[in-house]
């Protein structure tokens, strides 16, 4: 079956088939020349020597291509063959190279179809062609097949007690979907509680909608997306058996996920990133909102582009840049701290353990779980220490926050060593978290606050550091105390 159709192939539709052919999928291109169709066939490209803008050509030689590729040099047969293309392949992904000095009747005629428009005035012209192509569009036609198919509102659904990348993950796949059609709602479970994630929501008036596990009802949603996790019933409290229609995520799952479209992939820093990329390539209006929000999305998943970043996460920047409020952002990289985060962050400090590099401190009883992500960034600035781990209780759950630099150690693959057993673990190889229910830490739910305290100490701070001093060397050449690389990428921190 024909996945990729050209019609029309002037100069730049020959150098873009140059790309095409080299890629997996069945392609077919439909000139008039008979010479460029002879050239083509010279080099085993399937090329059929028919006008590009006859209907009943065209139809007989393809039936339902993913993409369709307009290419002719003459703006006035794109025309005829991009509203051909859309009448009767209304599910491809349909890329429209404009021609030569196009009239602009016939220019906004090939906007109104095209998924993908492309100028000529643009010296690159050939290249945004052929990066409009390949596996990455393949992935955005099918999403906006999958979107197309969905009867009713979008459920997208981030994460519990969501963070800036899934955040604004949420809101691009919310404007992807209006901009087809498609009517959806932003969701979450959990809080939304580290103060700048709260600025962030607020300062960009992000719309979203906070549910209770039981207030949950299928029935609302004609489908279900998750974005920067991947599996229903893992890090987010929907049922485990809910059907999933999205899935867009940057971080490997232990499992395989099941879903109608996917877009799975662990080579970039952030899901901003693979969303950016979906609206870049649909040609869809960059808002102020959504751009910042994306950019700020990649720079917190990245660290600022020090850590897990990829040239794709630095060209979705390069994209929102121009687009994005940066005093929006200062404003959310600077809110005010309440005095209960300094509380936390002086008892972290008063109670610490150390040893060697890595530093154990637990603050007790909590009012405010993300304090927990502050203390253990700053605790990270003392001289000398590579990893932190500062941990506390409220409404019967231990929450852990992990963070560590400049160190072999992955800190997710250890924190899941440590608690995986007893709780919920996982994280980046710099920074992870767990929860873990106090009642499997023994017969603590009825102890005073102090003796509580002493007894999770003791169960988290010991069971941790034993599991760094268990650490091996690797060969050799990981031979510092308390210090190892792990290859296997983990999940999302869930701090």
């Amino acid at each position: 079956m024909v996945s990729r159709l050209v019609l029309g192939c002037g100069t730049v539709g020959q150098t873009l088939v140059d790309a095409l052919a080299g890629m997996s999928g069945e392609l077919l291109v439909v000139d008039d020349s008979e010479n460029r169709v002879e050239t083509l066939r010279d080099d085993k490209v399937s090329a059929n020597c028919e006008d590009p803008t006859d209907s009943a050509a065209v139809l007989e030689a393809v039936d339902a291509p993913e993409m369709v590729v307009i290419a002719d040099e003459d703006p006035v047969a794109n025309r005829e063959a991009a509203s051909l293309a859309a009448n009767y392949f209304p599910d491809a992904y349909l890329v429209v190279y404009v021609g030569r000095d196009a009239a602009e009747r016939d220019r906004a005629a090939m906007a109104a179809v095209a998924d993908r428009l492309v100028d000529p005035t643009d010296a690159l012209a050939a290249r945004v062609l052929s990066v409009s192509l390949g596996e990455s569009a393949d992935r955005t036609a099918n999403l906006q097949r999958t979107l197309r198919g969905i009867d009713g509102t979008l459920g997208v659904f981030m994460h519990d007690n969501p963070d800036p990348d899934a955040i604004a993950s949420a809101v691009a796949l919310g404007r992807i979907a209006a901009a087809l059609g498609v009517d959806a709602e932003l969701c979450y479970f959990g809080e939304i509680s580290h103060q700048e994630n709260r600025a962030f929501v607020n300062l960009l008036e992000i719309d979203l909608r906070h549910l209770d596990p039981e207030d949950f009802d299928r029935s609302e949603f004609g489908g279900i997306a998750l974005v920067d996790h991947s599996r229903p019933g893992v890090n987010d409290q929907l049922p485990a058996d809910t059907p999933v229609d999205i899935v867009v995520d940057h971080h490997p799952p232990k499992e395989p996920v099941e879903a109608t479209f996917v877009d799975l992939r662990r080579n970039v820093g952030a899901t901003s990133t693979l969303l950016a990329e979906h609206v870049q390539r649909l040609g869809i209006e960059l808002t102020e909102d959504v751009a910042t929000g994306l950019l700020y999305g990649i720079r917190v998943d990245t660290k600022d582009f020090a850590r897990e970043v990829s040239i794709a996460d630095f060209e979705a920047a390069s994209f929102l840049l121009p687009h994005a409020d940066t005093g929006v952002l200062d404003r959310v990289e600077s809110p005010s701290v309440s005095a209960d985060t300094f509380e936390t962050i002086a008892r972290a400090i008063r109670n610490r353990r150390i040893e060697g590099t890595v530093l154990a401190s637990c603050v007790g009883s909590l009012s405010d779980r993300d304090a927990l992500a502050q203390a253990a960034d700053r605790l990270l600035d003392m001289e000398q220490v590579t990893t932190t781990l500062v941990y506390g209780f409220m409404d019967g759950t231990v929450f852990v926050s992990a963070r560590s630099r400049g160190t072999d150690i992955d800190l997710g693959e250890t924190v899941r060593a440590a608690f995986g057993q007893i709780g919920s673990a996982g994280g980046h190889a710099d920074m992870a978290g767990a929860q873990i229910p106090l009642g499997l830490l023994g017969e603590v739910e009825d102890e005073e606050e102090s003796s509580l305290t002493e007894v999770v100490s003791e169960v988290i701070t010991d069971r941790f550091f034993e599991t760094v001093r268990s650490i091996p060397e690797d060969d050799g050449e990981y031979a510092r105390e308390g210090e190892m690389r792990f290859d296997t990428p983990v999940a999302e921190p869930e701090d």
